[in-house]
């Protein structure tokens, strides 16, 4: 079986894979300051069970990607092993200015996008995680490049620390965009005003992939990550919602790799 681990700011999402089936997925916090070995140990609690025969790895915290490369060393060692860095081939052209700036989790969620839904067409991935990542995808599969945006939980904890009479409050779609109490009406502004933000962009973007391939077919709007659910069925440009969509883009690397 394929452990794949996608190591974010907020949260660590780890699934089993047998084969092309994903058996099983687990969501931790991370924490920058674990060791090797505390990784380890948290790690094996959640596999046990499960025969690890494969490991793919893709991390945007530089300080928990040099304790699993340890982690490997000490616990792996006899398993292929895939991390994602330069020089791995993932198949997906990075058609931007500075390639080695863009996050290893945009790569494998290009790659799996197209897989599964840009054969029409292009697609935009947007990621709803620490930051909201919209990330585009060509006819071919090439990155393309995207936008970055401030993500819903952080963002409402900011307000809450710089407002001194606005306090953080539960991410939950509120009865009325027109809030009647101080709760309600951040709730609206948080999860209406996020929508809004993607549809905006969504909009912007699609023109703009109308016109570098106007014979493309239809474009395809993807989301995922942890906080997508809170926007599921109020952004209106939303095509579907694949939650595991970072995890199967590792399994898809392994598998070129190995």
């Amino acid at each position: 079986m394929l452990l794949t681990i996608d190591v974010g700011n907020t949260n660590t999402v780890l699934g089993v894979f047998d084969a092309e089936e994903l058996v099983h997925s687990w969501r931790v916090k991370t924490d920058p300051r674990d060791t090797a070995d505390e990784l380890w140990l948290r790690y094996r609690s959640l596999i046990e069970g499960y025969t690890v025969t494969g490991l793919a790895v893709c991390s945007t915290v530089p300080s928990v990607l040099r304790e699993i490369r340890t982690m490997i060393e000490l616990y792996f060692q006899d398993i292929p092993t895939t991390l994602i860095e330069p020089g791995v081939k993932t198949g997906v052209p990075l058609l931007v200015d500075f390639p080695k700036e863009i996050g290893a989790d945009r790569i494998v969620n290009t790659l799996a996008a197209h897989e599964l839904y840009g054969k029409d067409g292009a697609c935009i991935v947007v990621d709803f995680g620490t930051s909201t990542n919209l990330d585009v995808v060509s006819p071919k599969g090439e990155f393309l490049g995207g936008a970055l945006a401030p993500g819903i939980e952080i963002s409402v904890e900011a307000l809450a620390a710089r407002a001194a009479q606005l306090r953080k409050v539960e991410l939950v779609v509120p009865k009325n965009v027109i809030g009647k109490n101080t709760v309600e009406a951040l709730q609206s502004g948080t999860i209406y005003g996020f929508a809004g933000q993607v549809d905006g962009l969504v909009d912007r973007i699609s023109d703009e992939l109308e016109s570098l391939f106007p014979d493309s077919g239809e474009i395809t709007v993807i989301a995922t990550g942890g906080l997508a659910p809170l926007v599921i069925g109020i952004a209106e440009n939303i095509d579907f919602h694949e939650p595991d969509l970072t995890l199967i883009g590792l399994r898809l690397v392994h598998e070129r790799n190995h």
